[in-house]
């Protein structure tokens, strides 16, 4: 999934590069896992495996941190977990907004995983009258009139857009004019923000997309291929081993 606008300057400062940022909640992820299964520590090796990328690169990823495990045993489990939470910002409470909620508004409103991940759903806004005070998630919804004070009244600074691509832009530029200085974008448009404001985008369809030239690459190779053998299927790491794409950034996905 491509990004948008990206301005850290507090990441850059420690000198992380922005693709190792974007694998940090694959390896929290993986870890937390672990963590629930009151596992103590794991090799880089294992850590690997189960966030989809090769130990070479993780163990430079968590060089940025100052983490460089013990030889002979491995990263303790419960401190990296707290060291990549302290780095993403996730041991505070942020309040999101969702502003458009239709099937995919109201089934990220249904989502339970950001409680859990350091995210709290402050609010949920849509345009139509006709949704104002009707509860989704236990939570009423509110008219986009009022989506200013919303912002002000809770301290929003993430907000999340999953409107009809011809209504997001002016979503946006509502969002940032009321102090939202980061975005996830789920509407199939390109967003113009001003500096200092992140915008990650979500788009399925590219996505899809791209897995279609796998499999187009995939059939194309078996053909070419002598009567019994196959193909060398890539693994989840090669396919996804760029650490930039056109727009400087690496893919990520919502997390399961």
């Amino acid at each position: 999934m491509a990004t948008g606008r990206t301005h850290r300057p507090a990441t850059r400062s420690r000198g992380i590069p922005e693709a190792t940022v974007a694998r940090l909640p694959l390896y929290l992820r993986a870890l937390t896992a672990l963590s629930e299964r009151s596992v103590p520590t794991v090799s880089s090796e294992e850590l690997a495996a189960a966030a989809g990328v090769n130990s070479a690169k993780l163990r430079k990823d968590f060089s940025y941190l100052g983490s460089y495990g013990t030889r002979g045993v491995g990263y303790d489990v419960e401190y990296l977990v707290y060291q990549i939470s302290r780095e993403l910002g996730l041991t505070q409470d942020w309040p999101v907004v969702i502003v458009g909620i239709g099937n995919l508004g109201a089934a990220l409103a249904n989502y339970g995983g950001f409680a859990s991940r350091g995210f709290r759903v402050a609010a949920l806004i849509d345009a139509d009258p006709a949704m104002a005070g009707k509860p989704v998630a236990g939570i009423p919804v509110q008219h986009t009139d009022d989506l200013e004070k919303i912002i002000t009244d809770n301290g929003v600074s993430i907000g999340v857009i999953a409107t009809p691509a011809g209504a997001a832009q002016q979503v946006c530029d509502r969002l940032v004019a009321a102090g939202v200085t980061s975005i996830l974008n789920f509407a199939p448009t390109v967003l113009s923000v001003p500096d200092g404001v992140d915008v990650r985008k979500v788009d399925l369809s590219i996505e899809l997309q791209i897995l279609a030239f796998h499999e187009q690459r995939k059939a194309g190779e078996e053909a070419a291929l002598p009567d019994g053998a196959g193909p060398a299927p890539l693994s989840r790491d090669e396919s996804h081993d760029t650490d930039q794409g056109p727009d400087g950034d690496v893919p990520a996905v919502m997390p399961a």
